[in-house]
């Protein structure tokens, strides 16, 4: 097996990352547990850029780990007959429209209802396989709860064509989001470093040796009590909007991971929605532009807003 470490995987140990990479039903169908996977990697099964590690490695994006050949023997992920919305498709790649509440690709612990699953039932073998079985075509990842455009690869070839775009930061990628409180600003660029939490390390935060970090914020709309905002992504760290929103003070409405706290209106979590991509087609120097209208939690918790002003 080989894994190239993303954005995502940033500022893991290389024994957590692997407990995600590697999908339960290898071994017997009881998973690889996190002590097998830390004797592996002493044994020296487990390779980072061609050198032993110890299972305390803090990975760094583009980190590529190969591992020995038997957990290669990944269980398939199986098709699924889920639809997706897809809103963009050529020979070499297509962009979907995930939705709020679906995980991108599966985990050791969920196998099933993912967009991989929905991609391998539509497309087949038609898919890259850099990333392996699990994460076929993925080429970037949105949170469960945050839905929108995501960049899908048909073969190798496109996907590295397009992870090249992401890795340069050449793609533009716009979201939309309602924020709690009022933003005082019309427009500003939140530039602050961020790295894994570490009293918490399902989460990011900003941190004087994090990883530099982006976000263009400019405002749509102020209400009472909260602020519908558009925001560009100029780097692409995990949970990047999430937590530079609530260094501000502002977090993304209903994101309790973040401080949010639950809201009036109640919606799948966090309010935030992929809605633009800008990016350059493989093999060619053509621009696509693709984009969505808001999705049903930004409507529904907009209009909440807008019904208490009157």
């Amino acid at each position: 097996m080989i894994y190239i470490a993303d954005e995502n995987d940033e500022g893991k140990r290389l024994d957590y990352c692997l407990t995600e990479v590697i999908p339960s039903g290898v071994d017997n169908n009881e998973g690889i547990s996190r002590s097998k996977i830390q004797k592996l990697i002493k044994d020296g099964g487990v390779k980072v850029n061609g050198e032993s590690k110890k299972p305390s490695y803090i990975l760094r994006e583009n980190d590529e780990i190969s591992a020995e050949d038997f957990i290669a023997e990944e269980a398939k992920i199986l098709p699924e007959n889920i639809p997706i919305e897809i809103v963009y498709e050529d020979e070499n790649m297509l962009v979907v429209n995930k939705p709020s509440g679906m995980l991108t690709h599966p985990t050791t612990i969920e196998k099933s209802g993912t967009l991989v699953n929905a991609l391998l039932f539509k497309f087949g073998e038609n898919l890259s396989n850099l990333n392996g079985e699990f994460r076929r075509g993925i080429l970037h990842r949105l949170d469960r709860n945050t839905s929108g455009l995501l960049l899908v690869a048909k073969n190798n070839q496109a996907h590295e064509f397009l992870a090249e775009q992401i890795k340069n930061h050449t793609i533009l990628k716009k979201y939309r989001a309602i924020v709690k409180g009022v933003w005082d600003k019309d427009e500003e660029v939140l530039d602050f470093p961020i790295g894994r939490n570490p009293r918490q390390p399902h989460k990011m935060a900003v941190l004087p040796d994090g990883k530099p970090s982006r976000t263009e914020v400019k405002v749509v709309r102020r209400f009472k009590e909260a602020t519908a905002v558009e925001l560009n992504l100029i780097t692409g760290r995990t949970h990047q909007i999430r937590v530079h929103t609530s260094y501000k003070h502002h977090p993304v409405y209903n994101d309790t991971l973040y401080g949010a706290g639950k809201g009036k209106v109640n919606t799948q979590e966090q309010v935030l929605q992929s809605f633009y991509l800008r990016f350059t087609k493989p093999f060619s120097d053509e621009i696509i532009e693709v984009a969505i209208p808001a999705d049903e939690k930004y409507v529904k918790v907009f209009r909440y807003l807008e019904e208490k002003e009157k």
